[in-house]
Parts: structure tokens; sequence; C-alpha cells
């Protein structure tokens, strides 16, 4: 069993940062692949960014590249999301999940055995 809690939200001007933190109890963290999806309101969980254990793969949907950066460290069993150059549209929960599935489908909700609580971020216009 695992337990993930984020932390790191906030209320942020558009423009502005903010990074999040996933830390995890259990010691098989590093088996996992780490992602963080957003659930604003009235929409389903939408993803962001994953990352494979060893860091050797990073994606991020098309809408945070270039401000989004997704990292991971397995002594530590941590992870974050840093958070550049905020929109009012990057409003939503923020949740980090693992999950042993395949890579492929690492967009889906579905293939995540293990989820946070979530954090607010409110990004004003």
């Amino acid at each position: 069993q695992v337990q993930l809690v984020e932390s790191g939200g906030g209320l942020v001007q558009a423009g502005g940062s903010l990074r999040l933190s996933c830390v995890a109890s259990g010691r098989t963290f590093s088996m996992y692949y780490l992602a963080w999806f957003g659930q604003a309101p009235g929409k389903g969980r939408e993803f962001v960014a994953a990352i494979t254990p060893s860091s050797g793969n990073i994606y991020y949907v098309d809408f945070v590249k270039g401000r989004f950066t997704i990292s991971r460290d397995n002594a530590q069993n941590t992870g974050a999301l840093q958070m550049n150059n905020l929109k009012p549209e990057d409003t939503a929960v923020y949740y980090c999940a693992i999950g042993s599935g395949r890579w492929s489908k690492k967009e889906q909700p579905t293939s995540y055995d293990y989820w946070g609580q979530g954090t607010q971020v409110t990004v004003s216009s």
C-alpha cells in the first residue's frame, strides 16, 4: 500500500509560479511511474504530465509544454510539478498519481494505482 500527499497549491496571479509536491509513503515508489492530473470544476481529471521511474521518459500535455516541469526524487520518495507562467485556465485541483500499467496508456486515469487527495491551484487574471 502506498499513500500520496500533495502540497504546494494556492492562489496566484496570472504569470506567477507554484511548485507542487507529492510525498509517498512506502518503499515501492521507485517502481511506479508518476503523473499529475488536473480537475477543473465540472470536468473530469485531465492528464498533465508523467515521468517514468528512472526519469528517463517525460511526457507533457501540449497545453503545459514549456511552462510546467515534472520531476521526482526516488531516494526521498517525492515528486514535484513546477508550474511557471500560470494562466487562469490552469485553475484546478491537482492530483499526483502513481501507476504500474503500460506507459502507452499514461494519459488515462484508470492506469494509476494510487492517488493523492489533491491540492487546489487558483490563478487569478
